[in-house]
């Protein structure tokens, strides 16, 4: 059995969720290639050669590939796949996007949201906003799914030396173009793979007051800034720092909700963080079941104190 595992990348570097899903695919095989596509992927894909047991690294580019046009990575994946027996696929919102378009050009079910590997056709995935977890195996000759890399340590970055060749890549998609994009841009860490998390809810009441009490508190940190669903429906932050169910998946080593009440859906998005600070003036908000350490006290108290004590 040979699995295919998809990088996640920046163009300039290989993100850590790639080491990660690598991880799980060893549970599935011994013999794993990795595909990398896009801008950058010749850079990218050096990187990916070092990782301790990559057998091949494969590279792709095209004016579709390059602006991630979900069609033609699917179009791409779904030609390689014939070598494979299983496609792995980090569970990013970009591989969300493109892995159901692979399964269907398939004919195979998606398995989505991957955290344990029992054994090639039987995996765990949670539901319910992560309340429950259900064992699900597939009959399929070939198995495409999604991994959440939080809940796998990641492979070793070094070690390796898998050879690099290019893939062939089929004509882009027609009925997609790129048009363009508005990307944020910040000097803090990425959400996704940050360390540290600083994380702020609709009792801070506007967005002067979350920018005023969350952001200093994250670069005093060192940490990304992230906000739950209330918030970023009420305006105070924007969409890419959502952390829940319906944001992104978070599982830093520190993790800080300030005034962040614990609905379900928040919860199921960093609930497999390592450590969970949690400050709120309820005594009875559901975030503090989960903390490893909660403040009950208002916030325009409990973090200047946090930033004094910091210095």
């Amino acid at each position: 059995m040979a699995v295919l595992v998809i990088a996640d990348h920046d163009g300039t570097h290989l993100r850590d969720s790639t080491l990660k899903v690598l991880t799980a695919a060893k549970a599935l095989s011994p013999d794993i290639d990795v595909l990398v596509y896009g801008a950058g992927s010749a850079t990218v894909a050096g990187q990916a050669a070092k990782a301790a047991g990559v057998r091949k690294v494969l590279t792709a580019e095209s004016a579709g590939l390059n602006a991630d046009i979900a069609e033609d990575v699917a179009a791409l994946i779904a030609g390689l796949a014939a070598g494979y027996d299983a496609v792995a696929i980090p569970a990013s919102a970009s591989g969300k996007n493109f892995a159901p378009r692979i399964a269907a050009l398939l004919d195979v079910s998606i398995i989505s949201d991957v955290i344990e590997v029992i054994d090639a056709k039987t995996f765990v995935r949670p539901i319910y906003a992560g309340n429950a977890l259900e064992t699900v195996q597939t009959s399929d000759a070939k198995v495409v799914l999604t991994v959440r890399p939080t809940t796998f340590a990641a492979t070793a970055a070094d070690g390796g030396s898998a050879a690099v060749e290019a893939a062939s890549i089929p004509a882009d998609f027609a009925g997609t173009r790129f048009v363009g994009e508005e990307k944020v841009t910040s000097d803090r860490p990425e959400l996704g793979a940050a360390k540290v998390v600083v994380s702020g809810g609709r009792a801070l009441g506007s967005a002067e007051e979350f920018h005023a009490v969350i952001e200093p508190l994250a670069d005093k940190l060192g940490a990304a800034v992230g906000a739950s669903r209330a918030a970023v429906d009420a305006g105070y932050a924007p969409n890419d720092y959502q952390v829940g169910q319906t944001g992104k998946v978070v599982a830093p080593a520190l993790y800080i909700a300030v005034g962040i009440s614990g609905a379900i859906q928040h919860l199921a998005g960093m609930k497999d963080s390592k450590v969970i600070v949690a400050i709120n003036k309820d005594p009875e908000a559901p975030i503090f079941q989960i903390a490893d350490y909660g403040l009950v006290e208002d916030y325009k108290t409990a973090v200047p104190a946090l930033m004094a004590a910091l210095g």
